[in-house]
């Protein structure tokens, strides 16, 4: 067992929707076509999978997706929509279990290798997502950079949204490399709800050099799904490394 908090079955249940907008056919498209466009003829992994927000319309795409996911609340939400057939889920970490067969595409995505809390279980990551890849498959990870360019000299924590139904910031351990995502929700009462979360953040050349340990080799990095060229002003990344032939 790896030190990724695990979603209960309340948080699972409202995943969905919390995350519609990030689940709408205009918001995935991007990422849909980015990954499929990887996938090619063959098959793709998906690590933490959740509730299949991105797994379960990729495989409508055609391509054949398998999930790791380590939360069986999650899963279970995810069994609503497709059978087991259709998109099989092996319920475990992603730092270790291993599921038959190779793969033209591992992904990981909307910051989640950050639920790994261990530099170690994040290189343990990256050699797992090696283990599954057919020679010349890709590993993708979509990811935030830290923000720590906002954070002036003595002050530890950076918001991250400030709207009318939530309120939501991040503040850091800068020595443990740890940032802890803190959540105020209003609900429909007009009650707020408090939650939080740990991860851990990594720079887009400490995952190179994960990659590298892994045997993977570099390929490419953008800002977006879309494209966008990676800039020092970049908020996130979509990272590409390959596994030599």
């Amino acid at each position: 067992m790896t030190s990724s908090e695990l979603w209960t079955r309340e948080t699972a249940d409202r995943y969905d929707a919390e995350e519609a907008e990030t689940s709408s056919a205009a918001f995935l498209g991007p990422t849909l076509d980015f990954l499929a466009a990887l996938a090619g003829d063959g098959r793709a992994l998906e690590f933490a999978i959740g509730t299949g927000r991105v797994g379960v319309p990729l495989r409508e795409r055609g391509v054949p997706v398998v999930g790791i996911e380590l939360s069986e609340h999650m899963a279970a939400v995810l069994r609503r929509k497709t059978d087991a057939d259709t998109l099989p889920v092996v319920i475990g970490d992603m730092a270790t279990t291993v599921v038959p067969g190779e793969f033209s595409l591992v992904y990981l995505v909307y910051n989640t290798i950050t639920n790994l809390l261990t530099q170690d279980e994040q290189v343990a990551c990256f050699r797992n997502a090696a283990r599954h890849l057919a020679p010349g498959g890709r590993f993708v990870i979509e990811l935030g950079v830290p923000p720590l360019r906002f954070l002036p000299p003595g002050r530890l924590a950076v918001p991250f949204d400030v709207s009318e139904r939530h309120l939501g910031f991040d503040t850091f351990d800068l020595v443990e490399q740890v940032l802890v995502s803190h959540h105020l929700t209003r609900e429909e009462d007009g009650r707020y709800r408090r939650g939080n979360s740990r991860h851990r953040y990594a720079w887009p050349a400490e995952l190179d050099l994960m990659a590298r340990i892994a045997g993977l080799e570099p390929e490419r990095r953008v800002a977006d799904w879309d494209g966008t060229p990676f800039t020092q002003d970049s908020v996130k990344h979509v990272s590409v490394w390959r596994k030599p032939l």
